[in-house]
């Protein structure tokens, strides 16, 4: 079964949480952490609400539910937030230092994508599978999965690369370490590190305590990573 389309194009479904997200950067300063990070997850999940549509993907339905399921753990982080209640480890040192004065908007991007990615991703999965009653490895889940990848490289290359000019220009060559940072963050791998702990929660899922467990370490090293990606650079 296909994804249901919006008059003019694009998944109802997708569409509809693009409209949460505009709503939520509405009440948002410009240069609001989490805000930073929401502008180009936005822009990706635009995108694969047409891609969902037009051919792109064997089982057009499964990657709808997953980018929905998957958007909907990004949002219960600014609903947490708001009602004072804690965040996943994942994306603790992002929600504490969206404001912090010193960060450039492309170290948000990358930490929201690292939170997102490496965490989010793989719950997001290992939920859309039992939600459907498949396996990761079942049919069409992973093949989809990597065209994913392709989606993305249309829009996250050309914004990471625009986020390095804006910083070259402001700062010359005192931000190598940040280029050098930004270069060396692969969106690619780290869907690739998702879809192996997906398996792996996959294999442990279950109300039990080695699937907490697994689940607590993986939030735990992904802020561990974040609050990395978030050092001020002198």
């Amino acid at each position: 079964m296909g994804a249901v389309v919006v008059p003019g194009g694009g998944s109802v479904a997708i569409g509809r949480v693009v409209a949460e997200m505009d709503a939520l950067r509405a009440g948002w300063a410009r240069d609001d952490g989490l805000g930073v990070f929401l502008d180009v997850y936005r822009r990706v999940t635009a995108l694969v609400a047409l891609r969902v549509v037009d051919g792109t993907f064997r089982d057009p339905s499964f990657v709808e539910d997953l980018d929905v399921r998957f958007a909907r753990l990004f949002l219960d982080v600014p609903a947490d937030v708001a009602a004072q209640r804690p965040v996943s480890r994942a994306w603790a040192p992002l929600v504490e230092r969206r404001a912090l004065r010193g960060i450039e908007p492309v170290q948000f991007a990358l930490a929201g994508m690292n939170a997102h990615i490496n965490l989010d991703l793989a719950l997001a999965v290992v939920a859309t599978c039992r939600a459907r009653g498949c396996d990761p490895d079942d049919g069409d889940v992973h093949a989809d999965f990597e065209r994913v990848n392709r989606v993305l490289a249309e829009v996250v290359r050309p914004i990471r690369q625009s986020f390095l000019d804006a910083c070259v220009v402001q700062h010359a060559g005192a931000l190598s370490p940040l280029a050098d940072l930004v270069t060396n963050f692969s969106i690619d791998k780290a869907r690739d590190a998702a879809w192996v702990s997906a398996q792996v929660l996959w294999e442990v899922r279950g109300p039990t305590a080695l699937a907490a467990a697994v689940r607590d370490t993986l939030a735990r090293t992904v802020g561990l990573v974040g609050r990395q990606l978030l050092t001020r650079f002198p």
